[in-house]
């Protein structure tokens, strides 16, 4: 079999991409689908960390725009990132593959108390350390709880699937001349303002050298490519 590129990787998941073709929740097909990528690499004795949004149930910010304390907001928020995380454990466990949600929030028995120590350690065993409700706290997007999770269990890799193929010039769904990156330093997404991540994830994967692959998840087989170190989607270093 062949070898792994990555030993350890943090995969953060978009909630919205979870939706498939609904427009809204949770789209059992692409879930499973998820699923049984992610045990195939899984089986090839690579650790996954997992941080899901929770953008297809309800996003903060957007709720903020709309009226709700911003506070409020972001915890509604966090709790639907809880609820993606129960259905991809569900889903995983499904298909025989072991996985244990940690909860940023103290929500026993919903989920055990994030540490990284306990998260690790469950990497250790072979189950997969799904980890919700964001920081833990307001004002900070999934893509900064996943840059600290991924430092916290000292992963490899961050591994950001979305629905595009890579980073771009410019949104390739709106300007067809915007071509792709195949690699970028972490500087040039901050001067070129490029929407990969916010700024506060995006710092502290550059201080802590996490690399980011932002590839697309909904491909499947990609994931297991990326693992492989076939060269899809783009390095961010």
């Amino acid at each position: 079999m062949e070898e792994p590129k990555y030993r350890r990787v943090l995969l953060k998941l978009s909630g919205e991409s979870l939706m498939g073709k609904q427009g809204y929740g949770i789209d059992t097909d692409r879930l499973n689908e998820y699923a049984s990528q992610i045990k195939e690499i899984c089986s090839m004795g690579v650790q996954v960390a997992i941080v899901i949004g929770g953008g297809n149930i309800f996003r903060g910010v957007a709720g903020a725009a709309k009226g709700f304390n911003r506070v409020k907001g972001d915890q509604m928020g966090m709790l639907a990132t809880v609820i993606n995380s129960l259905a991809l454990s569900s889903a995983l466990e499904g298909v025989g593959q072991p996985a244990k949600v940690f909860t940023a929030l103290n929500m026993y028995p919903i989920g055990d108390y994030y540490s990284n120590r306990a998260a690790i350690e469950a990497l250790n065993r072979g189950e997969v350390a799904i980890m919700a409700g964001g920081t833990g706290n307001p004002f900070f997007t999934t893509d900064t709880g996943s840059a600290l999770r991924g430092v916290e269990v000292e992963a490899d890799v961050m591994l950001k699937g979305t629905r595009v193929d890579g980073i771009y010039t410019a949104d390739p769904e709106k300007d067809p001349t915007a071509t792709k990156f195949d690699k970028i330093t972490y500087d040039e997404v901050y001067t070129r303002g490029l929407k990969v991540m916010d700024l506060t994830a995006t710092a502290l994967c550059k201080e802590n050298h996490l690399p980011i692959v932002v590839f697309d998840m909904d491909t499947p087989g990609n994931l297991l490519k990326v693992i492989k170190g076939e060269n899809i989607g783009t390095l961010v270093y």
